[in-house]
């Protein structure tokens, strides 16, 4: 079994306690996203547990836990979003500054074949054009050769549940546009110099759930959890088997994920793990560390 740790919040961030409570009682509780009466027992057992996938803006409040993981023989790799988006997007994520010094302090330690950075979601704004993107890139892929060799980028979905609170975007300067409304010319410089600065920095670059077709300009389809890729790290043989409760053009292997959505307190304004920021501060401020579930009602 793979556990995510997770799609739906930050766990390495905001919730390291409970997570390494759970991992010494050996099992934690997960409400289904669509009906909390339904709970799920998941072992955290390392027989049952192939490996572990964590996602995280902020990895530092785990790194004192990692010693303990490997004695108990958990394997683990971590998806490291970096960006540098206006603070209007990213009100409390970390400075990329900070982000990039604990992305190479925890590839000394764990090493960089267990890094994966991500690059994601791409942003089209009058605040974020072609040419910004490609010169954050360039400045963070440059900082963290050596420290990794995949770079993950999707571009921007603009869900329902994000829709109003981008819009809202516009009474502080900041205005969001669809992929679709960026011309075509430079879309493709934007695209071709992502691949290009990827490579001067020996990383492959893949995409991530992205129903454009990218591979015409060197982005190969990624699997954020890929076999082949855990194969590669860890030596292991886990499931092939596609995540049907995945989008469409999600290549993810199963997992089984510990998250809840509505927990992360970061307020990234294009997420789609939260819908209310003062939900998600409520809820990340009463959950009981002890607790079997992250956040219990």
């Amino acid at each position: 079994m793979i556990i995510s740790a997770s799609r739906r919040t930050d766990i390495p961030a905001f919730y390291a306690e409970w997570f390494m409570h759970r991992v010494r009682a050996g099992y934690c509780t997960v409400p289904n996203p669509y009906n909390r009466k339904q709970v799920s027992r998941v072992s955290l057992d390392p027989e049952d547990v192939d490996v572990i996938v964590f996602w995280t803006r902020h990895p530092a409040p785990l790194f004192v836990h990692l010693e303990e993981l490997d004695q108990r023989g958990l394997r683990y790799c971590f998806h490291y979003t970096v960006l540098d988006n206006p603070r209007v997007l990213d009100r409390r994520a970390p400075a990329s500054g900070t982000s990039v010094a604990a992305f190479r302090r925890l590839a000394d330690t764990i090493g960089p074949d267990r890094l994966i950075w991500r690059y994601d979601p791409i942003i089209f704004s009058n605040k974020t054009p072609v040419d910004l993107h490609l010169q954050t890139y360039e400045k963070i892929a440059s900082a963290l050769k050596g420290y990794t060799s995949r770079s993950v980028i999707s571009i921007l979905d603009i869900y329902r549940s994000i829709a109003p609170r981008l819009e809202a975007l516009k009474e502080e300067g900041l205005k969001v546009v669809e992929h679709t409304e960026v011309p075509s010319d430079d879309f493709d410089v934007l695209m071709t110099g992502l691949v290009e600065i990827a490579t001067a920095n020996d990383m492959e670059i893949t995409s991530c759930a992205e129903p454009l077709d990218l591979e015409r300009y060197g982005v190969r389809p990624g699997k954020c959890i890929d076999d082949a890729y855990i194969h590669d790290v860890f030596d292991i043989e886990v499931t092939d088997e596609k995540d049907p409760y995945q989008r469409e053009a999600c290549g993810c292997v199963v997992s089984k994920d510990i998250g809840m959505y509505g927990t992360c307190p970061f307020g990234c304004q294009y997420c789609y793990a939260t819908r209310s920021f003062r939900r998600a501060r409520q809820n990340y401020r009463a959950h009981d560390p002890l607790s079997p579930c992250l956040v219990s009602r």
